[in-house]
């Protein structure tokens, strides 16, 4: 999932759920995920410990706004992400965090980034989707953990300059391991228009192959406030492969999210 974007079990194979003969009513009915709910879902969090002095953002809930489509082709199944993605920023421990983004009430990823040196790496995240056949919701969590030196945030980027990475994730509708690797190449700077704001960004893309459990591809574009390390704006596909009971399930998807306000709410 981003990378973002996307890290290892985006992929979600729900059809490893699903026995042959159950193709009832496929209905999406994702919903759009409010400012306020992800508010309420954060406010009991902990205070950090250890050291703050690392780029990082201001914690809260950051308004950001997206399209996209997740599939899956056994069984049929797709659902929409969308127009809303509230973004939570939460401080961790000895200068790391975490930043989620909630795509529908069905689907949401979060990455977590940490400091190493002057450059912030990303050390892992998870991913959550639930998928309706009928009246029946299935869910499915996935996990993952970076090995050392994935680069997400360089202090000081070079042209072109290019990093590898490595993920290795479980997902709890497929068994064993799968391994998400690949390079991560930094693309520029630009200055971004945030609502009234002008936001100078860093941009990247994740390009990685999925093998082990799952194999498939994942593409990611992510802009990245130069001060701080926020997302400002992401672009994504993905195509993952799983053997299931049924055959062979691809999932697919594709979307964007761009932060509307510096702000956090």
């Amino acid at each position: 999932m981003g990378r973002k974007r996307i890290a290892v079990g985006v992929g979600v194979a729900m059809a490893a759920l699903i026995g042959v003969g159950v193709y009832l009513t496929l209905r999406d009915n994702a919903e759009p995920v409010g400012i306020e709910a992800a508010k309420e879902r954060i406010a009991e969090a902990a205070a950090p410990k250890g050291s703050a002095e690392s780029r990082r953002p201001e914690p809260g809930v950051y308004r950001y706004e997206g399209s996209g489509t997740e599939s899956l082709s056994t069984p049929p199944l797709s659902q929409g992400q969308g127009p809303t993605m509230p973004g939570t920023v939460e401080l961790g421990d000895d200068g790391c965090w975490t930043f989620r983004i909630d795509y529908s009430t069905n689907h949401w990823q979060s990455w977590d980034q940490c400091p190493q040196g002057d450059d912030v790496v990303e050390t892992g995240g998870k991913a959550w989707q639930r998928w309706m056949i009928g009246p029946t919701a299935i869910t499915n969590l996935s996990d993952f953990t970076c090995a050392d030196g994935a680069m997400r945030l360089p202090a000081d980027p070079e042209d072109a300059q290019e990093w590898t990475a490595r993920c290795t994730g479980t997902n709890e509708a497929v068994e064993g391991e799968a391994v998400s690797e690949g390079t991560y190449r930094f693309i520029g700077e630009k200055k971004i228009k945030v609502g009234d704001a002008t936001v100078t960004a860093h941009g990247f893309v994740s390009e990685r192959t999925m093998s082990g459990a799952q194999t498939g591809t994942e593409r990611n574009e992510m802009w990245f406030a130069a001060d701080t390390g926020l997302q400002v704006r992401n672009e994504r596909t993905a195509e993952v492969r799983t053997d299931t009971p049924i055959g062979e399930s691809t999932y697919t998807e594709t979307g964007e999210f761009h932060l509307v306000s510096v702000d956090p709410g």
